[in-house]
């Protein structure tokens, strides 16, 4: 049994020294920022999305700081590239031990109205996605008897829904914070963890959208403001660093008290 004495005081390094990250919808938004941070901390990172020039101008930027970084191309609605995106990542840059699946779709409609072309794009890559990429990093891990982290990122709205459109983001983000219990049980005794992140509202390429459709939401907010992708930070380095060894299964809510309780 491991003493107290083995950790060091305080059981907190953010060094990521060693390890390859994959962050998908790395090419704006909150994996942009997901994917400068982890190369912050020492991590080789691999940026997959659909839009390579983004992906090369950010890769070409943690380069430029002195990180590692790979663009990989890939689109979330086919499951082969999902699973090819992991193949090209660990050739690059070697074995993935860090999964953060941040790649999400809203729908900004009511159900009754949505064609059925984009219920199966957002259930392909809300759903389908991060669940298909975890199960592929889990095997190589496993195969490998090495531990690892899969953060995925789901949102306030798992838990609250009101009725005002997006009732499909909704469900599929409660799905999301079910993978990762669900999955965190699967591969516990393999030292594979995984977590979520359900921010509230971020800035970000994806919330410019609904505040161009819906206007200034942040007024019905306590703080009236939208949350900063640097306060998220802090929550993905706990649970990829040491620091959360022994949490596993947990879904984070990080809303800035937007949604209540």
């Amino acid at each position: 049994m491991s003493s107290v004495a083995s950790y060091p005081l305080p059981n907190n390094s953010v060094d990521l020294t060693g390890q390859t990250a994959l962050v998908t919808g790395a090419s704006s938004g909150l994996g942009l920022r997901f994917a400068k941070v982890l190369a912050s901390c020492g991590a080789k990172v691999a940026l997959a999305a659909r839009r390579v020039e983004r992906l090369e101008a950010v890769a070409a930027e943690i380069r430029a700081s002195g990180g590692q970084a790979e663009p990989v191309a890939m689109d979330a609605t086919d499951a082969g590239q999902l699973v090819a995106a992991v193949a090209r990542a660990e050739q690059a840059l070697g074995l993935v031990t860090i999964l953060v699946n941040n790649a999400g779709i809203p729908d900004a409609q009511r159900a009754h109205k949505m064609p059925l072309e984009l219920i199966d794009r957002v259930i392909d890559i809300n759903i389908r996605a991060p669940y298909v990429l975890s199960c592929e990093v889990a095997r190589r891990l496993i195969a490998a008897g090495k531990p690892g982290r899969i953060v995925n990122i789901a949102s306030s709205a798992a838990y609250n829904y009101r009725g005002n459109g997006a009732a499909l983001y909704s469900v599929s983000k409660a799905a999301v914070v079910r993978i990762t219990e669900a999955l965190a049980v699967e591969w516990a005794a393999y030292g594979i963890n995984v977590n979520a992140i359900a921010p509230g509202a971020f800035a970000s390429e994806m919330m410019d959208g609904m505040l161009s459709r819906m206007g200034d939401i942040t007024a019905h907010f306590p703080r009236k403001r939208l949350g900063d992708p640097a306060q998220l930070d802090s929550t993905l380095l706990f649970l990829v660093s040491p620091a959360s060894d022994a949490v596993t299964g947990t879904s984070v809510r990080v809303d800035d008290g937007q949604q209540g309780r």
